[in-house]
């Protein structure tokens, strides 16, 4: 005699897993989050390198702008880095007499006119003081940080007697995470920087002879991320400092990427937190990226306005 199986609320007919297929669930689950992981994370870098580019893009087309008002591009700042910026009768000076540098400058062409003028302040000092403070989202690359400011005791001079600005008063500093090519010097006409944006004396577009499409105006910065957050040797006037690593880099030195250290601040070249290669900005307006592999010799040219070397 067979025996059917019995129905009613009691005999479902299914079973519960075993603890072996639910271990081989929670395998494949897991090698499946490892498989995407990369693959997500890949795709958040390009978005953030795409907003880099975005960003040194308008810092470009700012200079164009710049020059196109002025007939002059931006400059580094006066006589040197520890000036705040150059009020002439409440009003912004503008390069050769501006001592703040290219990122304080290029404020009015990037949609930050009202800092420019001082935000309704009445005392230059308290409008230098303002700008030095504000952090510039386009300043920073979303690859390494978010906008910071930390504040320390003022060491800047203030114009025109050259005395203490603030007296020991503890000032908030913007920092950056794009600098100008180049800090390089060299004799005569060279005397105050080899590229695009100079120390004292702003160039003009007739002086990129190297051509526009082939001379660097900005690129990012190398930096140690272990002490971000920090004030660190090169990482510490912010960005509207004039002729300083802060700002200005070097473009003899290959481009690296940023790395960790306890306490090295590194060296004043080009680099990035985004894996492969650095983005830079040429006095045209392009933005392109370049490996770090990239031949010194090429990097170094393209640094230059006028030095007469071809740029493949």
């Amino acid at each position: 005699m067979t025996f059917l199986p019995q129905s009613g609320p009691n005999s479902t007919g299914r079973r519960a897993f075993t603890l072996v297929e639910l271990l081989v669930v929670i395998a494949i689950i897991g090698v499946l989050v490892a498989l995407l992981l990369p693959a997500v994370q890949a795709a958040r870098e390009s978005a953030r390198r795409t907003q880099c580019v975005n960003h040194l893009k308008q810092m470009a087309l700012g200079v164009q702008n710049h020059e196109s008002t002025h007939r002059i591009l931006p400059s580094a700042g006066g006589l040197a880095w520890d000036y705040h910026m150059t009020y002439l009768q409440g009003i912004p000076a503008v390069a050769p007499k501006q001592h703040g540098g290219w990122g304080f400058q290029l404020l009015p062409y990037i949609e930050q006119q009202a800092l420019w003028e001082g935000n309704g302040q009445s005392a230059d000092l308290e409008k230098s003081v303002q700008a030095i403070g504000a952090p510039i989202k386009l300043y920073f690359c979303p690859s390494r940080r978010p906008p910071e400011v930390l504040s320390t005791t003022d060491w800047y001079n203030y114009l025109p007697d050259e005395t203490s600005g603030n007296a020991g008063r503890s000032t908030p500093h913007a920092k950056n995470d794009y600098a100008a090519a180049s800090l390089e010097t060299g004799s005569g006409d060279d005397q105050y920087g080899v590229g695009a944006i100079t120390q004292l004396y702003p160039r003009r577009l007739a002086d990129i002879t190297d051509g526009t499409s082939s001379t660097i105006v900005f690129s990012e910065k190398r930096m140690n991320v272990q002490l971000l957050k920090q004030f660190q040797g090169n990482d510490n006037e912010g960005y509207s400092s004039g002729w300083d690593h802060d700002v200005m880099r070097q473009a003899d030195r290959v481009p690296l990427p940023d790395f960790r250290h306890v306490s090295d601040n590194g060296d004043p070249r080009f680099g990035s937190s985004h894996p492969g290669g650095i983005n830079i900005a040429l006095v045209d307006g392009s933005v392109r990226l370049l490996p770090y592999s990239v031949d010194a010799t090429i990097f170094r040219n393209l640094g230059r306005r006028a030095d007469g070397e071809p740029v493949n």
